[in-house]
């Protein structure tokens, strides 16, 4: 090799080390951040930090930067797309990886084959397919309920207790699917007395399920970047956060 080309070849190696260091280093920073807030919304509500976990939500991200946040500790990551989680989870390292966006039943079968858990749940219907899909590959899909609190047309989910009730009946006949806990995402632009009702509202659909069923539904995951800090003090376990650790996405 020429002694030129091996001294380029040196030089980007030791760029692409040193950019890869500092993309680390943000992240580091970044999840610092943000298990501080944790912290200190937990030290309010009495809790144990330990009871909350961290959802990075990746969606628009490259794959390069989910490595780098991989490499900063994180290992659980959010992703609202099917197709765009299959060709970005492929090229990463192991971690943990959840569907917290719509599925439609056309996609339900790379679905089951991808996620650890599909945490976006809003119809019996969808759970029977995802049930049948997981099946199919001879595995038990976790999922979680998703409950509109807010009313918002806007957004999916349950929308009557009574229909979550009705779903959580049914998935007893099911061998394909175990049915974790609930979802929500919260008022968009509420204020905090807003975002407190929708929130409680969605841990007392949790106690009733639970009470009825004699079941125990250890998840609840609602919060995202604007409003994690309330929705751990009204008992979120899981809270799932985009910008605060990524920063702003630019939407092509």
């Amino acid at each position: 090799m020429p002694l030129q080309q091996c001294d380029l070849e040196i030089a980007q190696s030791h760029f692409c080390q040193y950019y890869l260091a500092m993309d680390k280093a943000y992240y580091v920073e970044r999840l610092q951040a943000v298990h501080s807030v944790i912290d200190e919304a937990c030290r309010k509500s009495l809790r144990d930090p330990s009871s909350v976990s961290l959802m990075a939500v990746s969606k628009t991200y490259a794959k390069e930067e989910i490595s780098a946040c991989m490499d900063a500790g994180q290992s659980l990551f959010g992703e609202n797309h099917v197709a765009e989680a299959l060709e970005k989870f492929t090229l990463v390292g192991p971690c943990r990886v959840h569907l917290i966006g719509h599925l439609q039943s056309n996609k339900a079968r790379k679905a089951v084959s991808i996620f650890d858990s599909i945490d976006s749940v809003d119809s019996l219907r969808i759970l029977s397919i995802i049930d049948s899909e997981a099946l199919r590959i001879g595995r038990r899909t976790d999922v979680l309920l998703e409950y509109n609190t807010s009313g918002e047309q806007s957004k999916s989910g349950f929308e009557s207790f009574d229909d979550v009730f009705r779903t959580i009946e049914q998935s007893g006949y099911m061998q394909g699917v175990k049915i974790k806990g609930l979802m929500t995402v919260g008022p968009l632009g509420g204020d905090e007395a807003a975002l407190r009702k929708a929130f409680s509202l969605l841990r007392d659909l949790k106690d009733q399920c639970e009470k009825r069923f004699g079941i125990k539904l250890g998840t609840l995951s609602m919060g995202m970047s604007q409003d994690y800090p309330i929705a751990i003090e009204e008992g979120s376990t899981c809270v799932r956060i985009g910008t605060a650790i990524f920063g702003s996405r630019s939407y092509k």
